[in-house]
């Protein structure tokens, strides 16, 4: 549609930590930059529906499986500061497997910072409609992906804070099926 307008695509990742595992962290975004042909795991877009405003915000589980860094939380931020400046609804779909390991603490802020803008919708009396998709899991499903004021669940998805895989790894034990 000719009146949508991506918010928040100038913002890419930064390597400040200069983290590295098996990989160093800026080769990961760059590959899954070029993988996706999306800068980051969030897509925000504002536009209308129907004739009326909306904002919507759609994660990315292709890049780097849907993690949630300090460029996810900004956009998340700036999705809702356009829902509060247009009045209108936010929508955002989830497709996360948490916090983005990489930004360590940055990434872990990001909770926070996603949580205290919704509060400010709660605050406008402005609706936020959260899809979750298969899987929603880690720092995602414990702030924006649990805080809609309607929260829609795909069917059968995996939405959780710890998947079976960091269970078992955890416990060292097979999960009953």
């Amino acid at each position: 549609d000719s009146d949508m307008i991506e918010l928040g695509e100038e913002l890419t990742p930064k390597d400040t930590l200069k983290f590295k595992d098996i990989k160093k962290y800026s080769d990961r975004y760059t590959a899954a930059q070029k993988a996706t042909n999306e800068k980051d795991a969030l897509v925000v877009m504002k536009g209308t529906l129907f004739t009326m405003p909306l904002v919507a915000a759609c994660f990315e589980f292709s890049f780097m499986g849907g993690s949630m860094g300090s460029v996810v939380g900004a956009r998340f931020v700036r999705a809702v500061e356009q829902a509060l400046q247009d009045h209108c609804p936010l929508v955002c779909f989830s497709s996360s497997g948490g916090a983005r390991m990489q930004e360590a603490l940055m990434s872990l802020m990001q909770m926070a910072k996603t949580s205290a803008a919704l509060a400010k919708m709660q605050e406008a009396g402005l609706p936020y409609i959260s899809v979750l998709t298969d899987p929603t899991m880690g720092g995602v499903s414990a702030s924006l992906g649990m805080l809609g004021d309607i929260n829609i669940a795909e069917p059968k998805a995996l939405i959780g804070f710890a998947g079976p895989r960091v269970i078992e790894q955890t416990v060292r034990e097979v999960l009953p099926s």
